[in-house]
């Protein structure tokens, strides 16, 4: 499952995909994710409180947005906080 298909998963199928994306990035030790920053690129994320099918856009910067994907398109929901 990919997340550019999540708008075509059935309810379960989504449970499912988010429970595997949530061990992943349990079990990630973020050195990807600082490489991503620290080369100018945004990272992807989620915590305990983002809503569900969101997911938090991290900026080099530090700036943060909740995102979708419909399609495989990314919308912009709005900014949040930065950590």
């Amino acid at each position: 499952m990919k997340l550019e298909n999540l708008q075509a998963m059935t309810e379960v199928e989504e449970k499912v995909f988010w429970r595997m994306f949530d061990v992943r990035i349990a079990r990630d030790d973020g050195a990807a994710a600082r490489a991503h920053l620290q080369a100018g690129r945004p990272v992807y994320y989620r915590e305990d409180n983002t809503p569900p099918g969101l997911v938090i856009k991290e900026f080099p910067d530090g700036r943060r947005q909740l995102v979708r994907f419909v399609n495989g398109i990314e919308q912009t929901i709005g900014d949040t906080a930065a950590a």
